[in-house]
């Protein structure tokens, strides 16, 4: 059997075994609800359920102790709806495949356990990387929904709503994740908090200067009086206008953006090209002080550059 038939098979098993752990944790959402499918008081109980229950459990009893709520709060603003004993479960299973992959890849050679590390982090990386991105991306969706929700609260208020019930109606009405914030709100208002901190709080949350104006704009209005639904449609105005310009900034400066991803990343593929075909290549670096020196100065320019090119791109107003 040659090698490379040996590595493709090896890579198609860890790849099915990762897909079948995603079933596990992640399982399809059904067409009909689980209520309507199983009777009042039964519980489906199948021998995968079993054992990612027993594991979940074994993984939050071990972490016990840690910092459970931040970890909770971060998965709930990244959409995750996960425990955080779950999410490690999930990590953990993906560090493993790769690691596995990795040491398939380098089998035979001095690469074998360095690939195996390696991709084995990824997994570790790769699931911060993920949060990061979908909280970001969360965040977005919610400034991008939010000229919309002045437009329906301030429709509530004319309507002869009060602002809770607006708040309310419109946390029905609206997409997700305005729906879930505004929901909050409603929530922590009945349990006796003040909807001007529970709006301020949510802007905090959300990291939204826009929203916080809405927030005191709403609290100036409830001290001083006035006609909020106006108001609302100014506010709605100047974020829209805001918006405008955001998207036009964005516009103009995505070729700088593209230019320093392919500009980060070229580098780190071209060595890793270079390490695959010709690994010889690399042995004196790795082998002497010299080598070393080099790599960690090289290290040291790309992040430089990386965080340079970061921070010049990147327009904020």
């Amino acid at each position: 059997m040659s090698p490379l038939t040996l590595i493709l098979g090896v890579s198609i098993t860890l790849l099915a075994l990762l897909v079948l752990v995603l079933f596990v944790f992640f399982p399809a959402p059904p067409r009909i609800s689980k209520s309507r499918r199983v009777a009042p008081g039964e519980e489906i109980d199948t021998a995968l359920s079993r054992i990612a229950g027993r594991t979940v459990s074994a993984v939050e009893s071990a972490t016990r102790g840690t910092d459970d709520s931040m970890r909770r709060y971060r998965l709930e603003q990244a959409g995750i709806r996960m425990e955080p004993a779950g999410f490690t479960v999930l990590t953990i299973s993906a560090a493993v495949v790769l690691a596995m992959l990795g040491f398939v890849i380098g089998w035979g050679t001095f690469w074998s356990i360095p690939l195996a590390l390696v991709f084995g982090a990824l997994a570790f990386i790769g699931s911060r990387i993920v949060v990061a991105v979908r909280t970001s991306r969360r965040r977005a969706k919610f400034e991008y929904q939010l000229d919309d929700t002045l437009q329906l609260l301030s429709g509530g208020l004319r309507a002869g709503h009060s602002l809770l019930r607006a708040i309310d109606s419109v946390s029905r009405e609206a997409d997700a994740p305005t729906s879930e914030e505004l929901a909050r709100v409603v929530n922590e208002t009945r349990l006796g908090r003040d909807l001007g901190d529970a709006l301020g709080v949510t802007a905090e949350r959300m990291q939204s200067d826009d929203f916080s104006w809405v927030a005191q704009a709403i609290a100036i209005n409830r001290e001083a009086g006035g006609n909020l639904s106006e108001v609302l449609d100014q506010v709605a105005h100047t974020i829209r206008e805001r918006n405008q310009i955001r998207r036009q900034v964005r516009a103009l400066s995505a070729e700088g953006r593209l230019s320093g991803i392919i500009l980060v990343v070229l580098p780190v593929a071209v060595f890793l090209f270079l390490l695959w075909v010709q690994p010889a290549y690399f042995v004196p670096m790795f082998t002497s002080l010299i080598g070393w020196i080099a790599l960690f100065i090289a290290f040291l320019l790309l992040v430089g550059g990386t965080i340079w090119m970061f921070f010049t791109v990147r327009v904020k107003f």
